[in-house]
C-alpha cells in the first residue's frame, strides 16, 4: 500500500492505535490485540478520509433557512448519494480477503473521532472515550458481504448527522455539525453465544462483575431482542448469583439464507431452561474482564462472543458510563456512611439516648476486641478519635462511619484477608476500591493466626456467659437512689468494657469460617446448590433466642391442655387485664409462675429491643400473651420445631454426600459447617446478652428519669429518651453544661417527631461532604425511592430453601402481634432478634436488607421456612394483602395478584 492509499484505509497497529485518526473504539481494540487479547482482525477507514469527502459537503449546507434537523437530513442524503471515492472502493475490495477471507463476512462500524489534540473537552470528546462513552450515537452494520462494504461505509459517514447525534452534540454545547467519523471493517465472528460484561456493577459501582448473556449474536443482548441471563460474580470470592430466564428468542445468521442478514433464530428445547454460561465459563470470563480492566486502568463495559469451539472473542471495550441517576461527586473530602447492617440493631429513627448508648457500647466493645487481638495499646490510643466515631447520627438514623471501620479493623493484621467476607456479611454493596490485594502467604499466615485463637474460644465464651448471667441476675434497680443508680451504671459499664470484646471476637471467627466454607465450595463444588447446603447451619444446640421462643411455645402447649384457659387466651380482647388475672392465679398458680418465670428470663427480648425507647415485656409483660395466642393457634410443639431443624440439616448432609464424593473433602466441609454453626449459635447467645444489657441500662436510666421528674427537671421519666447518657448522668455529677434539661429534651423530642413523620427514605449508603456541617450535607442527599419495573418479580438473596404462596403482611413498624402474621408472608425492611415471635407464625420471610448471616436468614433456616433477604423495594412494591410466591431456593418473590 502506498502512502496515498493510507489516507483511505489503515491496518498498521500504530495507525489503528491513534484515537484522532481511527477513534477511541478502534484504538482500544488495537491496544487489546497488541496486548494479546483475542480480537477479530480489522482495518479502518480513518477520519482523514471523512474529512476529504464529507468535510466539503458540510460547508455547502449552510442555508440559514434550514433548521438543524433539516440541515442534518439534507447532509445525510447528500453523503449517501456521494458514496465513497473509487480509490477507497477498490481498496476495500482488495483488503476484504485479508480481513475476512474470500467467503467471509464483516462488521462495518462507525466511530466518532476527537476533533483535535488539544486539552479542551470538545477536542478530547469521542465515542468510547473515558470522558463520554456514549458520545457517538452512530451506526453499525453486521454480516456485510464484499460487494456491500463501500456502501455501508458511506452509510456510517452519513450517520454522523443522525438526529440523535446532532441533538446530543447540541446538548453538550458543541457545534452540532463538527463531527469526524472513522469506520472500522472487522471480520465477523460467527458467535453462538454472546455477552456484555461490566467489570463493576453499572448500577451502583459495586465490586462485582455483571454479565448479561444470550444465545446468538451480541445485538440480541444490547438491543434486548433475545432472552438474556444475568450473572453477578463477586470479584473476590468468585461467588455467582444467576438470574436465568427461559429462552425462546435470539438473533443470528440463517446459514441457508445469509443474504437475509440478522434474523430471529429458534432456541431448541434442550437449551431453553438452562443458563447460557456455565459457572466455570463465568469465572473464566470474569478473570478475562478483570485483565482487560487492568490493561486500561479503569472499569470496562466489554462485548464479546463465544464461537462454536468455545473460544472467546472480544469485539469491543469501553469505559463504563456513570449511572444516569448518579449525583455529581462534590469536590473535597467525603464521609462514607452505610447502614445496611446497622438497621438490624437500630431500625428507623432512634432517640438521642439510644444513639449515645450505642455509640459508647460500640466504642468500648471494639476497644476490648482490638486489645484482645493483640493491637498495641499506643495504636489503639492513637485511633481513639475513630473509635468514638464508629457510628453517626444522621437525621435520627444510625449509620456506620465506614471509613473508620476500615481503618480500625485494619489494625488487626489477621483480619485483612477477611475484608471481602466482612463486607458481604454486613451488606456493603460497594467495596473499598483502594484495599490492597494480599498474596497467598500473607493470607495463610493470617488465617493460621485466627485458627490458633479459635481453640480457646469456647472456653472464653462459657466464662463470658457465666459472668453475664451472674451480673444480670444480681442487678436490682427498682429502689435505687440517684447516686446508687449512677454508680450502678458506671460499675456495669466498667465491667462491660473489660469483657464485651469476646462477643465481637466471635464475629471475627464467624467471618473466617464463612470464608473457609465459601472457598471450599467454590473450589470443590462449583455447581452445588448453595441454598440446600445452607441447611447444614440448621439444627444443633439451641441458642438463647430460640429458647425464648421455645418457652412461649411451651406455655401455649400447656394452655392447650386446659380448655377454659385456651378459650380465654384466644378470645380475650383486653390482654393487659387478662395478664393481671392470670398472674393472680385465675387458672392456677403453676401457670402463673410459669408466665412470670418466662418474663423474668426473657423479658428483655422484644421488637427493636436494642433501642432504649422500645417497650419490652419487662415494661409491658402482658405483650407476651400475643405470642402465646399465636402459637396456641398454630398447635406446634417444641419437639416439632427442633425436629424441623434437624430434618433440614439431615437433608443438607445427604445433598452434600451426593455432590461431594471425596470423603476427605466431605468431612472437611462438615467440620467447617459445624464451626460456622457454633459461631452463629454463640452470636445469637451473646446478642441475647446484649438485649439483657440494654434492658438493664434502660431500667437504670429510666430510674434516673423518675428522680429527675420528681425533682422538677423533667416532665416525665421517658423524657430522658431525648437526652444523652452523659446529660442524664451529668445532671447528678455536675458535668452537664445545660441546666434546662426540660427545654433541651423538648427541642430534641420535637425534632425526633419531625423525622418520624417525614418518613425519610435515606439510602443505605451515602456520602456527605466532610467540609460541610452534616445537616447541610444531608440536605443534598436525595431520598431513596424504589421504582418497580412492573413485572411483579423481585429478586434477592436465597437464604432458606422452599417455596410457598400466601398473602403478604407488610410490616414497617413492628406494632403488629404474632397473631396478625399467622400464615402470612412477612415483608419488612429489616428485622432484629425481637421479631422472632412474629417470624415464628409466618409462612415465609422477605426483607429488604440482610445477608446470608443476618438474623433474618438465620431465623428462616431455624424455623425451616422459605426466606429471601436483600430484596430491594419489597415493602413498597408488595402491598399488604398481595398474593405472593416466595422461592427461598432461587431467591425470588413473585406478586401473583393485587391486594385483596
Amino acid at each position: 500500500m502506498s502512502d496515498y492509499d493510507k489516507v483511505w484505509f489503515v491496518e498498521e497497529v500504530s495507525a489503528l492505535s491513534e484515537p484522532t485518526l481511527c477513534g477511541h473504539k478502534f484504538a482500544r481494540q488495537a491496544s487489546m490485540a497488541r496486548a494479546g487479547f483475542t480480537v477479530p482482525r480489522f482495518g479502518c477507514v480513518p477520519a482523514t478520509a471523512f474529512d476529504q469527502v464529507v468535510g466539503p459537503l458540510v460547508g455547502t449546507t449552510t442555508d440559514t433557512d434550514l433548521d438543524d434537523m433539516d440541515r442534518a437530513r439534507a447532509l445525510r442524503l447528500e453523503v449517501k448519494n456521494a458514496g465513497v471515492p473509487a480509490q477507497l472502493r477498490r481498496l476495500l475490495e482488495e483488503r476484504f480477503n485479508a480481513i475476512a477471507g474470500p467467503d467471509g463476512l464483516v462488521a462495518v462500524r462507525a466511530c466518532v473521532v476527537p476533533i483535535g489534540n488539544g486539552d479542551s473537552a470538545e477536542e478530547q470528546l469521542g465515542e468510547d472515550s473515558a470522558a463520554d462513552p456514549f458520545a457517538g450515537l452512530s451506526d453499525s452494520f453486521l454480516y456485510v458481504r464484499r460487494d456491500e462494504v463501500a456502501d455501508r461505509v458511506a452509510d456510517c459517514w452519513a450517520s454522523a448527522f443522525n438526529p440523535e447525534a446532532v441533538l446530543y452534540r447540541t446538548h453538550r454545547g458543541m457545534d452540532p455539525f463538527a463531527a469526524r467519523v472513522a469506520v472500522g471493517v472487522q471480520r465477523m465472528v460467527l458467535g453462538v453465544r454472546s455477552f456484555v460484561a461490566f467489570t463493576r456493577d453499572p448500577r451502583d459501582g459495586a465490586d462485582r462483575c455483571v454479565i448479561a448473556a444470550a444465545y446468538g449474536i451480541g445485538e440480541g443482548v444490547v438491543q434486548e431482542k433475545a432472552d438474556v441471563d444475568h450473572f453477578f460474580v463477586d470479584r473476590h470470592s468468585s461467588r455467582i448469583e444467576a438470574h436465568v430466564e427461559p429462552k425462546t428468542r435470539a438473533l443470528g445468521l440463517n446459514p441457508d439464507r445469509p443474504q437475509d442478514g440478522i434474523v430471529a433464530i429458534p432456541i431448541d428445547s434442550a437449551r431453553a431452561e438452562g443458563p447460557v454460561l456455565e459457572d466455570a465459563e463465568l469465572r473464566s470470563l470474569t478473570a478475562l474482564a478483570m485483565r482487560i480492566e487492568e490493561h486500561f486502568g479503569a472499569p470496562q463495559d466489554i462485548e464479546g462472543t463465544f464461537t462454536a469451539d468455545n473460544e472467546v472473542h472480544i469485539v469491543q471495550a469501553r469505559p463504563i458510563a456513570a449511572p444516569a441517576t448518579a449525583e455529581p461527586r462534590q469536590a473535597g473530602p467525603m464521609n462514607l456512611w452505610d447502614n445496611n447492617n446497622a438497621t438490624e440493631s437500630f431500625p428507623g429513627v432512634s432517640c438521642a439516648l439510644t444513639y449515645s448508648m450505642g455509640r459508647e457500647l460500640i466504642q468500648v466493645g471494639f476497644t476490648d476486641l482490638y486489645r484482645r487481638m493483640g493491637v498495641p495499646a499506643d495504636e489503639i490510643r492513637r485511633n481513639g478519635h475513630r473509635l468514638r466515631r464508629m457510628i453517626g447520627y444522621l437525621d435520627g438514623h444510625i449509620y456506620y462511619a465506614i471509613d473508620n471501620w476500615y481503618e480500625l479493623h485494619g489494625m488487626m493484621r489477621c483480619f485483612r484477608p477477611l475484608f471481602p467476607t466482612w463486607e458481604e456479611a454486613i451488606g456493603l454493596s460497594h467495596r473499598r476500591p483502594d484495599r490492597k490485594q494480599l498474596n497467598t502467604l500473607v493470607r495463610l499466615l493470617s488465617l493460621a493466626e485466627i485458627a490458633g485463637r479459635t481453640a480457646a474460644h469456647p472456653r472464653r465464651v462459657a466464662g463470658f456467659l457465666g459472668w453475664w448471667h451472674r451480673r444480670h441476675n444480681g442487678l436490682k434497680v427498682t429502689e435505687m437512689s440517684p447516686s446508687e443508680a449512677v454508680a450502678a451504671y458506671r460499675s456495669l459499664w466498667l465491667e462491660v468494657s473489660e469483657r464485651w470484646g469476646i462477643t465481637l471476637i466471635n464475629g471475627l471467627f464467624l467471618f473466617a469460617a464463612t470464608w473457609a466454607v465459601s472457598s471450599a465450595i467454590d473450589r470443590w463444588l462449583p455447581t452445588a446448590d448453595r441454598s440446600v447446603l445452607n441447611g447444614m447451619l440448621s439444627g444443633g444446640k439451641v441458642n438463647q433466642s430460640a429458647l425464648a421462643v421455645h418457652s412461649a411455645v411451651e406455655l401455649a402447649t400447656r394452655a392447650a391442655t386446659q380448655p377454659a384457659l385456651r378459650e380465654e387466651l384466644l378470645s380475650a380482647e383486653d390482654v393487659e387485664d387478662l395478664w393481671r388475672r392470670l398472674i393472680a392465679g385465675s387458672h392456677g398458680t403453676e401457670f402463673a409462675s410459669a408466665l412470670q418465670e418466662h418474663v423474668d428470663r426473657y423479658g428483655d427480648r422484644g421488637i427493636q429491643d436494642n433501642k432504649l425507647e422500645a417497650i419490652t415485656p419487662r415494661q409491658a409483660p402482658w405483650t407476651v400473651l400475643h405470642s402465646i395466642r399465636a402459637y396456641l393457634r398454630q398447635g406446634q410443639s417444641v419437639d416439632e420445631i427442633v425436629a424441623t431443624g434437624e430434618r433440614i440439616r439431615a437433608e443438607a448432609w445427604q445433598q452434600l454426600r451426593q455432590q461431594c464424593r471425596n470423603p476427605v473433602k466431605r468431612m472437611v466441609l462438615r467440620v467447617l459447617f459445624d464451626v460456622q454453626r457454633m459461631c452463629l449459635r454463640v452470636r445469637e447467645d451473646t446478642r441475647f446478652c446484649r438485649s439483657q444489657l440494654i434492658g438493664d441500662l434502660r431500667a437504670i436510666l429510666f430510674r434516673l428519669g423518675e428522680h429527675l421528674t420528681a425533682a422538677g427537671r423533667l416532665d416525665h421519666p421517658r423524657d430522658v429518651l431525648d437526652l444523652t447518657v452523659d446529660e442524664v448522668l451529668g445532671a447528678y455529677d455536675g458535668t452537664t453544661p445545660s441546666a434546662d434539661l426540660r427545654g433541651l429534651a423538648a427541642v430534641r423530642a420535637a425534632e425526633r417527631i419531625r423525622w418520624i413523620e417525614a418518613d425519610l427514605k435515606l439510602p443505605p449508603r451515602l456520602e456527605t461532604a466532610a467540609d460541610q456541617p452534616l445537616t447541610l450535607a444531608l440536605a443534598e442527599v436525595p431520598t431513596h425511592h424504589h421504582d418497580s419495573d412492573g413485572s411483579g418479580l423481585l429478586t434477592g438473596l436465597a437464604s432458606s430453601a422452599g417455596t410457598v404462596r400466601g398473602r403478604a403482611m407488610v410490616v414497617i413498624e413492628p406494632t403488629v402481634t404474632a397473631d396478625d402474621t399467622r400464615d402470612r408472608i412477612l415483608v419488612a425492611r429489616e428485622t432484629d432478634p425481637g421479631w422472632l415471635f412474629l417470624m415464628m407464625s409466618a409462612k415465609a420471610l422477605v426483607v429488604e436488607r440482610g445477608t446470608m448471616l443476618s438474623h433474618t436468614a438465620v431465623t428462616g433456616r431455624l424455623l425451616g421456612i422459605p426466606t429471601v433477604v436483600a430484596v430491594p423495594g419489597a415493602t413498597t412494591t408488595i402491598r399488604d394483602g398481595d398474593l405472593v410466591e416466595v422461592d427461598g431456593t432461587r431467591g425470588t418473590v413473585r406478586i401473583l395478584d393485587g391486594a385483596s
